[in-house]
């Protein structure tokens, strides 16, 4: 098991951005196309009282190369000339154009609660650099009450979604929904649900926002599920769960929505579990090993649904269809700096897990050789979130790629 130590003097947090952003008309790189980026650029883009990037270098190229500039070195670098601090100054203008050059990095956003005054607040990690930054907070007051929401993600667009909760005075359900653009790293509301909703599934299918049952204003439970279509913001009822049940944990397999109500102690009931095929526009039970089984926070890499399981020593382990049982995963369990709660996400084989304090397990999964009984080994490596995150409890964690 690696160990990474980033403490908060050898890492201090810093703004990813600025909430509100004004461009100055002397830089012209904000009035490029993409088409432009890959073709010679003149230096006549740039007004003639302000110097090259890097002396000696077409722009384009120099663009290139400072565009993979880490975050968490653009305070030093801005201060290297006027250019520089024009590129840097404008995190939108940053974001976008690296998006427009094809580069593809992790960042992982976390969205915590304090324990003792429970306000909340996101945090994010370069997962290149494992350097903290904050983004602004969301436009939602009436949101004080950390439990009950859901964080549902498009990694590659760069965009999450908050949508329902409860109020911290009444306990009532949430409808309200509010997206975080990082390209432009800005909140935005958008059209609330259709139902007021807390503690219910969710997730992504095709680029589409899935949200299915949970707790209605009176505490019942919902049967009722609808989607969210990013183009046109608009949300459309989709057929009702077979059941009435809130959502311990859900995610998405193979086209399908996986919902399961979760192990409550103690074990005096088997969990319901259900799936939804937006193909068909139905839902059927989930397969009696797989909701057994699932005793923990899941997240699919590969193709494969895997558990951090809250039972079993924490140990990861992943579900096989054929036999509709699960497997322990060969390696460490997860490290013991991890403490409950946690939350699990991933990008393509590595798994993050976000503890209590947010201090972050990273699981490298590695495919077996088809001989072997085992199809996945996994190894784990640590990094200690800054002194500050002390009494911090995370209830979310997303993955976007920017």
């Amino acid at each position: 098991m690696q160990r990474v130590r980033v403490s908060a003097h050898q890492a201090p947090v810093q703004k990813l951005g600025d909430s509100q952003i004004t461009l100055s008309p002397k830089f012209r790189l904000a009035a490029w196309q993409s088409s432009s980026l890959s073709s010679q650029t003149s230096e006549s883009e740039f007004s003639p009282c302000i110097e090259p990037l890097i002396p000696g270098l077409p722009d384009d190229i120099a663009l290139n190369c400072l565009l993979r500039v880490p975050v968490a070195s653009h305070s030093s670098c801005r201060a290297v000339c006027k250019s520089w601090h024009l590129l840097l100054g404008s995190k939108e203008r940053f974001f976008t154009q690296r998006k427009e050059l094809g580069f593809q990095d992790p960042w992982l956003f976390i969205f915590a609660f304090h324990k003792c005054t429970g306000k909340i607040r996101w945090e994010v990690l370069d997962l290149t650099s494992f350097s903290w930054h904050t983004i602004p907070p969301m436009p939602s007051k009436d949101r004080d009450c950390p439990h009950g929401l859901r964080c549902i993600s498009i990694p590659f667009e760069g965009t999450l979604f908050v949508c329902g909760g409860m109020t911290s005075d009444m306990g009532c359900p949430l409808d309200l929904v509010v997206k975080y653009e990082i390209h432009k790293n800005r909140w935005s509301v958008m059209n609330r649900m259709l139902t007021a909703r807390s503690t219910f599934a969710s997730g992504v299918i095709d680029g589409c926002v899935y949200v299915a049952g949970g707790n209605s204003a009176d505490l019942l439970e919902l049967n009722s599920a609808e989607v969210l279509d990013p183009t046109d913001g608009q949300w459309h009822p989709i057929a009702n769960m077979g059941a009435h049940m809130a959502s311990y944990d859900a995610t998405v397999l193979n086209g399908k929505l996986l919902v399961t109500e979760g192990w409550l102690w103690p074990f005096l009931f088997s969990p319901r579990g259900q799936v939804y095929d937006p193909k068909s526009d139905r839902w059927e039970t989930m397969a009696a090993g797989l909701r057994e089984g699932w005793t923990g926070s899941g997240v699919v890499v590969d193709g494969h649904l895997f558990v951090v399981s809250e039972h079993e020593r924490m140990k990861l382990k992943v579900y096989v269809m054929e036999t509709d049982s699960w497997e322990t995963v060969p390696g460490a369990p997860v490290p013991e700096q991890i403490c409950k709660p946690f939350s699990v996400n991933s990008e393509g084989r590595i798994i993050y897990i976000v503890g209590c304090n947010l201090h972050v397990a990273i699981g490298h999964l590695t495919r077996l050789k088809e001989k072997t009984n085992q199809k996945f080994l996994v190894q784990w490596q640590v990094v200690d979130a800054p002194k500050g995150f002390c009494d911090l409890k995370p209830l979310s964690s997303q993955v976007l790629i920017a």
